[in-house]
């Protein structure tokens, strides 16, 4: 934990922090209803079980928050509770003030319970949800605003660290309290879609922007948006084959280690069975590969490498070769790269495949594509991580371009095609762009059989395998006539 920081208990909120919330700060949780503020308040008294800490509370009963944050597996032993909510009494009891108002008959008393309640405990953390209740306490907002600031000194002169909620509407907005605070984190939900973004915090440098956010079974769980420029980068010098002695004759070798590769080509033409080729060479050189795949199932996939005489299964239950399904819609971009990320940073993955990449257009969910796929390909890039993206082409013959924004993130692209001949199906593959170095331009054919995958001749009486109207040497392709 960086200095003069302490943790809010949510791993990626630190990170996005810059290593927690400032010591002896006050700090703002702004969101709508079920937005989670009250979850990040206990994510934050539980994180130092051996200080002291706070929660304040106007609305939930101590017992309702207990019972709440036991289902959530919080341990608030540490955590004294200062109940100002109404009781269950407070309807039938209540009485009016007919001279003097509600709120200066009601402030005196509230203000010595939370004045002893600190004297008291002597917290080192203090949570209080809401903020916004001391506006009923208030004749104005002149008066409240007084009211918050001398709160906030309050607790700050006693070594507190402060965070509270808001609640807020248009016609109630709370720019007076982001104004008072050092730190305002919002909450949001979007089309389905939980987000936590830093709009202020003095005295600290944080990460912008929207980053997406979950709420489990166990609490909050952020997962911070990608940015390339803070990690560094490097050019790894060193060339790795695929393992296909006539595929690494058209790549001179194979491919530099650290670079983005884009294997296209229509379904079922043999992308798959390349990306775990090479996935498979990769492990056995001893170094971890990862199979993320959109589509196929682990089983389905060891399957149909066992059919093709590719023995994946012992590289699979060594650990160099893993192979993990995706369920798009579940995943977000941010939390698809926070998986990345793990796997490379905490297990030190040297290849990842990403089967395919217009499923993983499904977890971008309509956003622009570039910018996500962007961040995520350079920041494997600048770890060394060899990337290989399978990309299905909507067109049987003649598409190549995986898109705009995706081509130019590129080193190689490796096209599959399919060609008839003769009255029959066949494939062809070739090389179309390769960064660094030469390749060899010709067209050959690609054939899958029982033992994997062999590289056949160049198509050297075959022409327009490209243009999806492929024709013999000599003969009138179709439309020239």
């Amino acid at each position: 934990m960086t200095s003069g920081k302490i943790s809010t208990g949510i791993s990626g909120l630190d990170e996005i922090t810059d290593g927690g919330l400032v010591k002896n700060s006050s700090n703002l949780v702004r969101g709508g209803p079920g937005t989670g503020k009250t979850i990040l308040g206990f994510h934050f008294l539980s994180a130092d079980s051996a200080g002291k800490s706070a929660f304040i509370t106007f609305e939930e009963s101590k017992e309702n928050l207990l019972a709440f944050s036991s289902k959530l597996g919080f341990e608030l032993r540490n955590v004294e509770f200062l109940d100002l909510s109404p009781s269950e009494h407070f309807f039938s009891e209540v009485e009016s003030y007919d001279i003097f108002l509600s709120s200066d008959v009601e402030r005196q008393p509230v203000t010595k319970q939370i004045i002893d309640f600190i004297e008291a405990v002597k917290p080192e953390r203090v949570f209080i949800d809401s903020m916004t209740q001391f506006r009923y306490f208030s004749p104005n907002k002149y008066q409240f605003r007084k009211q918050v600031i001398s709160f906030i000194r309050f607790l700050l002169q006693r070594g507190c660290t402060v965070v509270s909620t808001s609640e807020f509407s248009r016609e109630e907005p709370d720019d007076d309290l982001q104004f008072l605070c050092d730190g305002v984190i919002n909450l949001k939900t979007e089309d389905g879609e939980r987000f936590i973004e830093i709009t202020k915090f003095r005295q600290s440098g944080f990460r912008s922007g929207l980053h997406s956010m979950k709420i489990t079974a166990q609490g909050i769980r952020v997962f911070p948006r990608l940015i390339p420029d803070t990690v560094s980068t490097g050019i790894v010098n060193e060339i790795i084959p695929f393992g296909i002695e006539g595929l690494d004759k058209m790549l001179y070798g194979g491919i530099r280690r650290g670079t983005i590769n884009i294997i296209s080509g229509p379904p079922g033409v043999g992308k798959s069975t390349l990306g775990m080729l090479f996935a498979r060479e990769t492990a056995m050189r001893k170094e971890k590969a990862l199979i993320y795949t959109f589509e196929e199932s682990a089983d389905q996939m060891i399957f149909r490498a066992k059919s093709l005489g590719i023995p994946a299964v012992g590289l699979k239950e060594s650990d160099l070769l893993q192979i993990e399904p995706i369920m798009a819609l579940a995943y977000s971009p941010d939390e698809f790269s926070q998986l990345v990320r793990s796997s490379v940073e905490k297990e030190d993955t040297k290849v990842i495949v990403i089967d395919s990449l217009s499923s993983y257009r499904l977890v971008l969910k309509g956003r622009e594509q570039s910018e996500a796929l962007y961040a995520l390909c350079k920041y494997m890039k600048s770890r060394g991580v060899t990337v290989i993206l399978l990309y299905a082409t909507s067109s049987l013959v003649s598409d190549i371009d995986p898109g705009r924004g995706v081509s130019f993130l590129c080193d190689n692209i490796i096209f599959l095609r399919y060609y008839e001949a003769a009255g029959e199906i066949h494939r062809a593959i070739g090389v179309l762009k390769k960064r660094t170095s030469d390749f060899e331009k010709s067209v050959r054919e690609l054939v899958i059989t029982k033992n994997g995958i062999e590289i056949g001749e160049r198509l050297t009486n075959t022409r327009g395998i490209l243009s999806g109207m492929p024709y013999v040497n000599g003969e009138v392709p179709d439309g020239k006539e």
